[in-house]
């Protein structure tokens, strides 16, 4: 990929880890080819650096947190909250700490139930604002998270994939009976694609009894979507009645192959509903998509829109790619940065 297309990637936000994941110890993770530890101080406070102590290269996620410090588990080093080494127990009294005794931090913030990283900062985009997540009046479910062996941009535009319900999850999201996909247009504005779209709802099963559809003999899904770009989805559902349900959707891109998708749903209905029927609906739809997306070649999406054949319904797919690009965040590859 070009150089500013990888500097523009690597100043967006992207999700690491569910913060329940992050607790006592150091939590490994890897964005765009690069080796993160992500780690909390005494406040609670997130921190990611780079994953790679200055002394001998080990891992530092591999070492343990003591106070506001991390603390390398080959010699002991300690690193603080900046990345500055404070400690290192080898040497000898009255002689300095070196300049070069320090490991490359980044930014970091917890949002959503989520630890999100900028590898450049200022990050280029902000985050959605997604206030039923957090006003404490609708339930929260963590679902996943879904590691797949394909490019987050795959994960993303599958997400967005109305074409694929019937023949993906019949039963679930939709029928092979009516495979046409409803009109629907696609705005652009700056970073996000804003479209919505009405189609006839799958009914809800016994398994996974989870969507809010009213008591009508044809209930229909009002869907309204927010794709930020580059690999952030927030979709609202409604079935014309109060009951509501808000996804967001994001995508890891660890590198050129592989990604780790984070989905938190939000819903006013079923309070009571334990989240395990949820989550488990989300597996099985996820299970489902994963062995197609992990089919399709080449691994990530090729913004080049010659590369593939697309018809109208493939509005969206269209409309992304041609963001991306003029968004300056279109690649092929990761870790060639100098391409």
């Amino acid at each position: 990929m070009t150089n500013t297309a990888a500097q523009n990637l690597r100043a967006c936000w992207h999700p690491v880890a569910y913060a329940h994941e992050v607790r006592d110890a150091p939590f490994a993770a890897k964005l765009l080819g690069e080796a993160l530890v992500i780690w909390r101080a005494a406040d609670g406070m997130p921190h990611a650096m780079k994953d790679l102590c200055i002394h001998r290269g080990t891992a530092l996620s591999l070492g343990w947190v003591s106070g506001s410090e991390l603390v390398c588990g080959y010699h002991g080093w300690r690193y603080n909250t900046s990345g500055a080494c404070t400690l290192i127990p080898q040497k000898e009294a009255g002689t300095a700490i070196p300049l070069k005794a320090r490991v490359e931090r980044f930014t970091c913030i917890e949002r959503y139930g989520l630890i999100w990283v900028a590898l450049h900062a200022p990050p280029r985009y902000p985050l959605p604002e997604i206030p039923e997540l957090e006003n404490g009046k609708w339930k929260v479910v963590n679902t996943g998270p879904f590691s797949w062996d394909s490019d987050a941009s795959r994960q993303v535009e599958n997400f967005t994939d109305f074409g694929h319900f019937p023949w993906v999850h019949p039963g679930l999201l939709g029928d092979v009976n009516r495979p046409v996909v409803p009109d629907h247009k696609v705005e652009v504005r700056d970073h996000v694609l804003h479209y919505a779209i009405v189609r006839p709802e799958a009914a809800n099963t016994d398994d996974f009894p989870v969507f809010g559809n009213e008591q009508t003999v044809a209930p229909e899904r009002r869907s309204r979507y927010e794709l930020h770009l580059p690999y952030t989805i927030v979709l609202r559902l409604g079935w014309g009645g109060t009951k509501g349900m808000v996804y967001l959707f994001a995508a890891q891109p660890i590198d050129k192959n592989h990604c780790r998708g984070y989905c938190i749903i939000g819903r006013n209905y079923d309070l009571d509903q334990p989240d395990s029927v949820l989550q488990a609906f989300e597996d099985t739809i996820f299970g489902q998509d994963k062995r197609i997306v992990e089919s399709q070649r080449p691994e990530q999406v090729p913004f080049d829109l010659a590369a593939e054949l697309h018809l109208t319904f493939d509005n969206v797919a269209i409309n992304y790619r041609r963001a991306m690009h003029a968004q300056a965040l279109d690649y092929y590859h990761y870790l060639n940065v100098a391409e």
